[in-house]
């Protein structure tokens, strides 16, 4: 059915599509590819950037919600590709089953995280992407495609940049539920941090730590998620840094009544990998974000440029969120290869601002390795794309040959691709 054109969740952009349909199943999705010439799909509009635009159809996957359908044997799930993961979460914790991990917000569809590379924290915990077991894609010519770990496209289609095709499905890895309980320690000198981060990030299940740079030589805040069935006590202190003694919201002096449940207060897997609840909807329009993935090997290199540039970043910025993740084999990963750690930067919305400051961030960051987020503001051109992305040749030669029409491409992707 069509629906009415609007904006990103951020309030940022505004889609440039003739028109916006939500099919409910594959059928529907086929007749709406049907002589299009132009289409893109979108989620839940968590994007900052014009991956999910188009000038032509936008296709909403909010109605491919189907039920989550659990295989014990294999201990896997299948879901519609709009499905949330809050709404996973809370279904297979019915069921006795769990994800690996989250992201931030539980707000966030699952096709969408995974095409974009979204990841959660945890230095044995890869991210969202590879929790992927197979998918199941609609292409612009209206064939059917199921791919599975192992197959010889997989690893080119799970982070997909929506390049290939509609995806309907998504299988995915489970495990058994598990609680985790939630620790804040404050005011962590920086120098313990460059001269510790192995320690502070294997403290638990998931480390994230916060920091403004308006001090430059202290990250404001470590939040340590604890497996309660598997993990070490929480200290009592974490490297001079004190543990809250109140709940804590990522942002100086935001209350944290939306927050996950803080101060060691055990609960489920669901309830605490994100950050924040699900029946609290973030606000919209408050925000840009920003994320480069830095090979973990030169993470001292990247703390100490964001530290050089504090008094540039600082007066733009609403927190940097710093967190780890594993390596793994996905093509447009930005942990394909090898492990890196993210520097997650949630801005003012101050886009022409923000957009010159990551010129000059880029200049310093991916001469190191650093990867931009396929979903976050970003300047880094065709070249430089290729350069962060070993594997983005490849992936353009599999996009051409499911999409040969260019039917999924849209300006976003030209950028990427070049030539």
């Amino acid at each position: 059915m069509p629906l009415e054109i609007g904006t990103n969740w951020a309030g940022n952009l505004t889609y440039g599509a003739e028109r916006i349909v939500a099919p409910t199943t594959v059928d529907e999705v086929r007749e709406a590819l049907a002589g299009a010439s132009r289409v893109r799909a979108v989620g839940s509009r968590h994007s900052f950037n014009t991956i999910a635009d188009t000038t032509g159809l936008l296709l909403a996957t909010s109605g491919l919600a189907a039920a989550p359908v659990i295989d014990e044997r294999a201990a896997t799930v299948t879901v519609g590709a709009g499905i949330r993961y809050g709404d996973l979460g809370a279904a297979l914790q019915q069921r006795g089953w769990a994800l690996a991990n989250l992201a931030s917000l539980p707000h966030i569809s699952v096709a969408g995280a995974i095409a974009t590379g979204t990841h959660g924290s945890g230095d044995r915990v890869p991210s969202l992407a590879a929790a992927v077991a197979g998918l199941e894609l609609v292409t612009a010519n209206g064939d059917v495609v199921t791919l599975r770990r192992g197959d010889i496209d997989f690893n080119a289609a799970v982070v997909s940049l929506g390049a290939l095709g509609i995806v309907t499905s998504v299988t995915l890895d489970i495990e058994p539920t598990f609680e985790v309980s939630q620790h804040v320690y404050e005011s962590l000198a920086l120098e313990r941090v460059l001269d510790s981060f192995d320690a502070i990030t294997s403290l638990g299940y998931s480390v994230s730590m916060f920091t403004t740079w308006r001090d430059p030589q202290t990250i404001d805040q470590v939040w340590v998620k604890r497996r309660t069935d598997a993990d070490a006590p929480a200290p009592a202190e974490l490297l001079g840094a004190r543990p809250a003694t109140v709940a804590r919201h990522p942002l100086p002096g935001i209350s944290a009544e939306f927050c996950t449940a803080q101060l060691g207060e055990p609960g489920a897997w669901v309830d605490r990998l994100p950050h924040f609840r699900l029946d609290f909807t973030p606000s919209n329009g408050d925000e840009l974000q920003t994320e480069y993935l830095v090979p973990r090997a030169r993470i001292a290199e990247a703390l100490d440029v964001m530290r050089e540039m504090a008094p540039r970043v600082a007066p733009l910025l609403q927190v940097n969120e710093i967190r780890t993740v594993p390596a793994d084999e996905l093509w447009l990963s930005p942990s394909n290869g090898h492990d890196v750690v993210g520097l997650h930067l949630t801005w003012l919305p101050a886009q022409s601002e923000v957009e010159r400051l990551l010129v000059e961030l880029e200049e310093r960051l991916l001469p190191l390795g650093a990867r931009p987020h396929w979903g976050k503001l970003f300047a880094a051109d065709s070249p430089a794309l290729h350069e962060a992305y070993p594997k983005l040749a490849d992936f353009r030669g599999v996009a051409e040959r499911y999409d040969p029409r260019g039917v999924f491409r849209n300006d976003f992707l030209r950028r990427v691709f070049g030539g």
